[in-house]
């Protein structure tokens, strides 16, 4: 049994507020594990069925009729959560890397739909029903307010970020809601514009000193039309998927973190840099 997990807005700034609850926010992918009939399913955010992938959560002593909403991470050797780490995990079964599955809230229990109990009595229930933490199966550590001093915590141990969400609040499902709010460590830098992808929008960057550093696929329209005014002064050769530039143009842009292989994560447009 599928549901659409409630989902967050983006913010840039945290805030102190003791109505809200602060979470850290997990760098791994949203899952829904569910257990009915004696069966366990797993899903991810955009219904894909994933449970052949991940044998090891499929005996969770989890009772049955229960809708459990979480996110499975890899650490690394520092215990931080490693995207890349994840992701080799969920492409193959046969990867070394050991999961946990972090719950945030609970959805269905015992027959009983829990989306309309405040947020608070909704963790009650998962502390309830996860009374110790382990390597594989663990509940996702909260804090009353506190969301300046949690943020300036995750940038001082480069993690991804923090969530802040209403302690109040319902589980409004297949919902993007103002009542759970994402504030994400970004890191910010200069890169030059490289080249552009053909088929569907894309920049390819690269670091002053030449290396490549990635694709930028996000990008303001308004942004994107001053940059299709001037490209074609800076085109050097092409191929079937790539006109390449003269790397003249200079942008700021803001990215999650470094990959293993020094490539910019998820970078997107700032502004431009005279």
């Amino acid at each position: 049994m599928f549901i659409s997990p409630m989902l967050l807005h983006k913010s840039n700034l945290p805030f102190d507020d003791d109505s809200w609850i602060t979470e850290l926010k997990l760098d791994g992918f949203r899952c829904i594990w569910t257990k009915f009939n004696g069966k366990v399913k797993i899903y991810t955010r955009h219904n894909n069925e994933i449970t052949a992938m991940f044998p090891e959560l499929h005996t969770l002593a989890i009772p049955d009729n229960t809708i459990l909403d979480g996110e499975i991470v890899v650490t690394d050797h520092q215990g931080k959560p490693n995207f890349e780490y994840v992701m080799e995990r969920f492409k193959s079964k046969k990867s070394q890397h050991r999961i946990t599955f972090c719950v945030f809230d609970i959805v269905y229990l015992n027959k009983d739909n829990l989306c309309k109990l405040p947020l608070i009595e909704r963790k009650e229930i998962i502390d309830s029903l996860i009374a110790e933490d382990t390597q594989l199966l663990t509940k996702v550590s909260w804090l009353n307010g506190n969301g300046v001093a949690y943020f300036d915590l995750i940038k001082q141990y480069d993690l991804e970020g923090i969530v802040l969400k209403k302690s109040n609040s319902t589980y409004q499902i297949n919902r993007r809601s103002q009542d759970w709010i994402k504030i994400i460590n970004y890191k910010y830098g200069n890169v030059l514009i490289s080249g552009l992808r053909k088929d569907k929008f894309g920049l390819l960057l690269s670091y002053e000193n030449g290396k490549y550093a990635g694709l930028l696929e996000f990008m303001p329209p308004q942004n994107r039309k001053q940059f299709y005014r001037i490209y074609r002064d800076y085109i050097i050769k092409e191929n079937d998927k790539y006109l390449y530039l003269d790397p003249k143009i200079k942008i700021k842009v803001k990215f999650r973190n470094y990959t293993s292989k020094g490539l910019l994560r998820i970078p997107s447009f700032v502004e431009w840099v005279s």
